[in-house]
Formats: structure tokens, sequence, C-alpha cells
């Protein structure tokens, strides 16, 4: 797996050269995907990218890049004074709604939003969804029946049924946690959300191009 300063960099070094050659036709709203533990979200975000021509950022990425001032500072330096001036007014905008208790919070900010002011982005998991304006954003939820979902993790990590539900209650418990502490929402609030997809009888496939028609007739 790459380091998480390489990914900032090559990331850095795109938005530099799409900038330069202006390319700066229509902007896909930023994706925020938000999905059960075993649900299949992160193969529905990775689908969706490929058919969009879309950079996906997923959770673990996200988390390491707020957890190192230095790598919000970078993502910031590829900003113009126009996409500052958006952030800014985000920020704002996140700020009267929600206190920021630490600095761990205060990057992430950062670092979703100026993913987000790029655009052409899925963004995975760690509250995209109530960071950024749903005017900029397009928001949602994958979900699945447990029993779908616990059957999905033992056969992906090679483990029990006991296991993996019991690996699926921490992960559930962990994210409606982390939701309810930094944006005071309940996680799995449709209102939340412009979509959500129950994956039982739906393929990846199905889901992706499911999203793909309802951002390009929105």
């Amino acid at each position: 797996m790459r380091a998480t300063h390489q990914i900032v960099e090559e990331q850095c070094k795109k938005w530099q050269i799409l900038h330069a050659e202006k390319k700066k036709e229509k902007v896909t709203p930023a994706i925020t995907i938000s999905r059960e533990p075993g649900s299949g979200g992160r193969f529905v975000a990775e689908k969706i990218a490929e058919i969009m021509e879309l950079d996906v950022f997923h959770q673990e990425v996200i988390h390491q890049m707020a957890e190192n001032a230095n790598v919000s500072t970078r993502l910031l330096e590829t900003l113009d004074e126009k996409g500052l001036n958006i952030l800014e007014d985000w920020i704002a905008s996140f700020n009267k709604k929600h206190l920021w208790p630490d600095a761990y919070m205060k990057h992430l900010v950062k670092v979703v939003s100026t993913i987000a002011s790029h655009g052409h982005a899925i963004i995975v998991g760690r509250g995209a969804n109530f960071i950024l304006p749903a005017e900029v954003s397009f928001r949602i939820r994958i979900v699945s029946p447990r029993k779908s979902r616990i059957n999905n993790i033992a056969r992906t990590f090679v483990v029990s049924g006991e296991e993996a539900k019991q690996r699926i209650i921490r992960t559930e418990s962990e994210r409606r946690a982390f939701i309810r502490k930094y944006f005071y929402s309940d996680i799995s609030d449709p209102t939340n959300y412009d979509i959500i997809i129950n994956m039982e009888n739906i393929s990846i496939d199905a889901a992706a191009h499911a999203v793909k028609c309802a951002l390009e007739n929105s």
C-alpha cells in the first residue's frame, strides 16, 4: 500500500495538471459514500470511480491525511484564490452548525473540503456527507441486511460467522459513535442522504450505474 504522502503528492500533481490544462467543464459534485460494514460500499465506490472516471478516497486515506497537519496544508496549496474563498465559506457554514472539539476534526474538514472543491471525487466514510454542503455533494448510503453482511465478511476475511458478526457489531458501534461525537447526528437517518441503495438483490455494477444515472439526471 502506498504511503499517504505519496498519494497526496500524486493527487496534488494531478490537480495541478488539470488546472494548467484549464479543464473547467461541468464538475461532478463530490460523491460521499456512507456504508454499513460488509455491505460492499467500498466496491461500489470503486466501480463508480471506474465508470465515471473519478478519483476515489477511502476512509483510511482520509483519516491518515487528517491526522497530519502538513498534509492538510499541502492540500490547501493546490487551491487558487477562488478555491480558497469557497473552502472558507464551506468551513464557516460548517462551523455555525458544529463545534470543532479537536485538531483532528479541523484538519478533517479541510482535507474533505479541499478534495471536494477540486471536484471529480468520491469520498468514502469519515462523515464527509455531514461536512460538505448538500448543494455541492451527492450523498449515498449503502446498506444490506445483516445476514448478508455477515456472510460477506466471513467470506472475505475467512472467519467464522460469529466472528464476522462481532466485527460488524464493533464497526457499526464505532461509526455511530464517530458521527454522534463530531456531527451530533444519526448515521442511519435516511434524511442525511440523497440516495440509499440496498445491496441484497442488486449487483455492484447495477448500483454504480444507478448512481451515475441519478447524477446525470439531477
